[in-house]
């Protein structure tokens, strides 16, 4: 279960909001491997002055629509899947919420299984057979 966390500022239509949700799980899902049903996302929108960013910071242009995503998974993905899964989700997030490439910033967070429980207080990786949860 990737659990991803999207911050942006304030102001984007809900259309938006849901097609940025959307193509971050459709770029996890071609890339990375994700179950198409294994959506996790708290999407948090700030006011003005409180997503603080560096406007230039290797030389990459950003604007006031620079969304942050955190990826927190399952260790085990190579260096191509995750290059693979940066540049689809700048594609699909160019093509479908009319974002910059730019103003696109992903963090990958990898843990291992017994890192997560899904509720009842159990570490369901570790009780149940892979194909329950995939």
């Amino acid at each position: 279960m990737p659990l991803v966390r999207i911050d942006m500022i304030a102001g984007r239509a809900a259309a938006d909001v849901a097609a940025i949700s959307q193509a971050v799980h459709q770029a996890m899902v071609e890339c990375l491997n994700v179950p198409r049903r294994d959506r996790f996302q708290v999407i948090t929108e700030h006011a003005p002055g409180r997503l603080v960013f560096n406007p230039a910071y290797l030389e990459v242009p950003r604007t006031e629509g620079i969304v942050l995503i955190q990826v927190f998974l399952s260790g085990g993905r190579d260096e191509a899947q995750k290059r693979a899964f940066y540049a689809r989700a700048a594609q699909l997030l160019t093509e479908g919420a009319g974002m910059r490439p730019e103003d696109v910033t992903i963090a990958l967070a990898e843990n291992t299984r017994a890192d997560w429980s899904f509720g009842n207080g159990r570490a369901q990786y570790l009780e149940m057979p892979k194909e329950q949860w995939r």
